[in-house]
């Protein structure tokens, strides 16, 4: 998941500011008006590669967006799948979508935040497939406010999820990849690690937290074959994204429509926000063995939205 980063100078208010005008678009939606505009979207469909034959994949936070759309590609790719997420709901429906595609996939109820479950949930892994050759961490949530209106429970919430959440996962993960001769790691991270806005303190530093954790322990691993690199997503059209910004209660069309809007103005690039199929697909990519120089890296798919940040 990621947000706005907008320098303060260009800076606009986020997806509420832009939904604003769309609002008064539902009265019009429900009398029968079409929009013209929505959100572009980047043209993605699951490969008929097979980079993960035989592959054991965990990702953590995989019940929706980014983590659910990586947890379908690495099993279209040949991946044997386990994920987890709180939400048992949706995580039985992202198992038995990818099962009725022919895929391989388990779901484990988790919750990154407690270290006996991580535990459990890796164990479960391995004890399912056999080994584990990948690890996508992908959990994440956010807290959105001034600094000194965070209650320390909020703070400590954020930072337990998205950077004490990817250490408990790597400390047991590891061990596994050790006894097998090797293995992948990517850990989500943000564009919000690279330029941010108001009211993301906690966010961003978790977030860049993660970019100092993925450096140190590629150096502490890559001579035992476990290369470990992060994603830097820019801001995608998901449901944390949409809950944050509030609009989880409007139509969908007009969700799309305030999200144009807001791209078109903080993504100075392509002017569009990514899908969770866009950035899952370079997880893959990185994920895979297709780069085998590369570790301790921070990767940045963002659709130019950081380029002017200095």
């Amino acid at each position: 998941m990621d947000e706005n980063t907008d320098k303060p100078a260009a800076r606009r208010t986020v997806l509420k500011s832009a939904a604003v005008g769309a609002i008064g678009l539902v009265a019009g939606l429900a009398g029968g008006m079409k929009l013209q505009t929505s959100v572009p979207r980047g043209a993605v469909t699951l490969s008929n590669r097979r980079r993960f034959d035989g592959k054991v994949i965990a990702i953590t936070g995989a019940t929706s967006g980014i983590g659910r759309a990586a947890a379908e590609a690495f099993a279209a790719e040949g991946g044997k799948v386990a994920f987890c997420g709180r939400r048992e709901a949706f995580g039985e429906e992202v198992q038995n979508k990818i099962r009725a595609a022919g895929g391989t996939a388990t779901y484990f109820r988790a919750d990154v935040r407690d270290e006996s479950q991580v535990k459990a949930f890796i164990d479960y892994t391995v004890s399912t497939y056999g080994r584990l050759d990948v690890a996508f961490n992908n959990a994440g949530i956010t807290v959105e406010k001034p600094l000194h209106e965070y209650a320390a429970a909020d703070w400590d919430d954020v930072i337990n999820t998205n950077l004490r959440g990817v250490f408990l996962a790597m400390k047991y993960q590891i061990p596994h990849m050790l006894a097998g001769g090797g293995g992948n790691i990517v850990i989500s991270s943000s564009s919000n690690a690279i330029a941010t806005t108001e009211k993301r303190s906690a966010y961003s530093a978790s977030k860049r937290g993660l970019i100092g954790l993925v450096q140190s322990a590629a150096l502490d691993y890559a001579q035992h074959g476990i290369r470990v690199n992060a994603l830097i997503p820019g801001t995608t059209d998901t449901a944390l994204v949409r809950r944050s910004a509030g609009m989880e209660g409007v139509p969908d069309a007009v969700w799309e429509l305030a999200l144009s809007q807001w791209a078109h103005s903080h993504v100075p690039g392509l002017q569009r926000v990514a899908q969770p199929e866009e950035i899952a697909a370079f997880a893959l990519v990185l994920a895979s063995d297709d780069l085998p120089y590369m570790t301790g890296a921070q990767l940045v798919m963002d659709g130019g939205k950081t380029a002017h940040a200095g």
